[in-house]
């Protein structure tokens, strides 16, 4: 009969799930079996440099090439998508770990707080992710559309960044602040780019 799974070793496979979901988010899309479009990739690379986190931009979005080609409406969407799936694997491993096991009150109470701005997160990328679908063609329509999606993106940057420094000066298990608030700003600037990318494509609509 197999021993129940304590504490200790509880926290440490949901860290290492989430290293695992953060390994997996960086590199699954590289596995693809066509060559990347280099018209795609240089017009990803370019537009990336107009982020604040250029390397992971590209690096998030250089798989996707093939999809977006030099389409800034695309890029913009692609972006979204991706943020919005790393946004969800660390919602769902937060969710896991303010369950509470081998945690102090303190922990739990961040990790809940957390939990519960990621989740509003996700749902402001989804509901951009919606709007972008249905703004091109919309040409009388796309400046309120832009500005709703860049309202939705923006407030889910806010809720990122109060998760991550809820963090702060709680007295967290090192490894566990390290590796949590790491993921929670990977999702952070993921998002940040998404939106640079967003006010792009609107400059470019315009």
């Amino acid at each position: 009969m197999e021993s129940p799974l304590s504490p200790k070793n509880f926290v440490t496979l949901l860290l290492i799930s989430l290293c695992a979901t953060f390994y997996m988010d960086s590199t699954f899309a590289a596995a693809g079996v066509r060559p990347l479009s280099k018209v795609g990739t240089e017009y990803i690379r370019t537009s990336c440099r107009e982020t604040a986190y250029p390397r992971l931009c590209f690096s998030s979005l250089s798989v996707h090439a093939n999809t977006i080609q030099t389409s800034p409406q695309l890029l913009a969407a692609t972006a979204l998508n991706v943020t919005l799936s790393s946004a969800k694997a660390t919602s769902a491993i937060m969710s896991r770990l303010s369950l509470g096991h081998g945690l102090k009150p303190r922990e739990v109470s961040a990790m809940k707080d957390c939990v519960e701005e990621l989740s509003e997160s996700v749902d402001e990328l989804r509901r951009s992710i919606g709007e972008m679908s249905r703004v091109k063609g919309r040409r009388g329509d796309f400046e309120l559309m832009i500005n709703d999606i860049q309202t939705w993106v923006s407030a889910a940057l806010t809720d990122e960044n109060t998760c991550s420094d809820g963090f702060q000066g709680k007295a967290l298990n090192g490894n566990l602040k390290t590796v949590v608030r790491g993921r929670i700003v990977n999702v952070a600037q993921l998002t940040s780019n998404a939106l640079a990318l967003i006010n792009r494509y609107a400059l470019v609509h315009g």
